[in-house]
């Protein structure tokens, strides 16, 4: 069976190492070794000053959602996994969607001004398929109307050009650390904030709104990441040189085989930031056309993904959601394919041939 992704297993000789160190400390969760040292190599990693360690990226957005005041209204896109929507319900706020480049994939900020109103408090792009939006219309656009600017960078680990990190990018971006993301944590995911006002507000928020033993300064919830979790971190994180060039080979592999194919759109890169080939999506020109080939896959034990459907927008429980005719098209013809470091190239070349041939039949 070859599965869209594939988590990444560390040896278990490096990972024991790790937990071994649990085991002599006895300290499990609750701000461990482990966990700072976490955050301290993806600081440096990442380029980025004010980094917060959480259990998950639905939370880390709704965290961040705190501590920077939302209320209301907030601009988003609708093609996106449905968490960046869900998010933002749970929180009470309302999403207000917005269309998608056709080509990039991301929200379009030529639409964004039209669909500000007295109530909105923000805007929420995500940086689709690790795609880095374009980060300084955003920022004039959320600086001229006073809105705080929060990235969904859940698919954004290692995206930079040259200089500095997508993620120092806006008010504030949240990454997703799940198991099958290029990093992961097994479940987790991080906050990167840029002052340590918000920094010390957000420590506060995850642990329950605790400041001391027997203080308790503001209202919080529990969303903090264990030992465990960090040691997994660790251990991918000693390994992610070799996981980035294994998966930059089979994205280019792809790239390959579909770039003159006209019955296959690709996504068109922000060519100022590296890719970190997280996914590689193919559209097609229709939906028949995608069930198609991705049933004969299916026959084939080849489970690649309809990633992401359905537009958001058009999710059954929203009511009154902006049309979204781009994000709505692109969703219904979309297919990411198998991509991670150890994909047997036998494999990708039969993937490669089955859409091939349904193609051009």
């Amino acid at each position: 069976m070859i599965n869209v992704t594939k988590s990444y297993f560390p040896q278990r000789e490096k990972l024991d190492k790790y937990i071994d160190q649990i085991y002599a400390s006895g300290w499990m969760t609750n701000n461990g070794k482990l966990l700072e040292e976490l955050e301290q190599r993806l600081k440096a990693f990442l380029g980025v000053e004010y980094l917060v360690l959480v259990s998950n990226g639905t939370l880390a957005l709704q965290v961040a959602y705190h501590v920077l005041g939302i209320k209301n209204e907030v601009i988003t896109t609708p093609f996106s996994f449905v968490a960046t929507t869900n998010s933002l319900l749970w929180e009470n706020l309302t999403p207000v969607f917005v269309d998608i480049e056709p080509h990039t994939f991301n929200i379009d900020p030529g639409l964004i001004e039209s669909a500000i109103s007295p109530n909105t408090t923000a805007i929420l792009p995500v940086h689709v398929f690790g795609n880095a939006c374009e980060v300084e219309k955003l920022d004039i656009i959320s600086k001229k109307y006073s809105l705080k600017l929060i990235y969904d960078a859940a698919h954004a680990f290692d995206v930079s050009d040259g200089n500095s990190n997508v993620l120092r990018y806006g008010d504030a971006s949240t990454l997703s650390f799940h198991a099958t993301k290029i990093f992961h944590t097994i479940e987790g995911g991080a906050i990167i904030l840029h002052n340590e006002e918000d920094y010390t507000k957000a420590k506060l928020l995850i642990n329950f709104g605790i400041s001391d033993y027997d203080k308790v300064d503001l209202l919080g919830i529990n969303c903090k990441m264990n030992e465990f979790q960090a040691a997994m971190g660790l251990a991918v994180l000693d390994d992610f040189e070799q996981i980035s060039i294994g998966r930059e080979r089979v994205w280019e592999k792809y790239v390959d085989a579909f770039t003159k194919i006209p019955e296959v759109q690709l996504q068109v890169n922000n060519e100022r930031f590296k890719n970190n080939y997280s996914y590689f999506p193919v559209v097609f020109q229709s939906e028949a056309k995608l069930l198609e080939i991705k049933q004969e896959l299916n026959n084939q034990n080849i489970n690649p993904r309809r990633y992401f459907y359905p537009s958001l927008n058009r999710l059954e429980y929203l009511q009154h959601a902006n049309p979204c005719p781009v994000s709505e098209s692109l969703a219904k013809r979309i297919l990411c394919l198998p991509i991670f470091p150890d994909l047997d190239e036998n494999a990708q070349d039969a993937i490669i041939k089955i859409i091939i041939d349904k193609l051009i039949k």
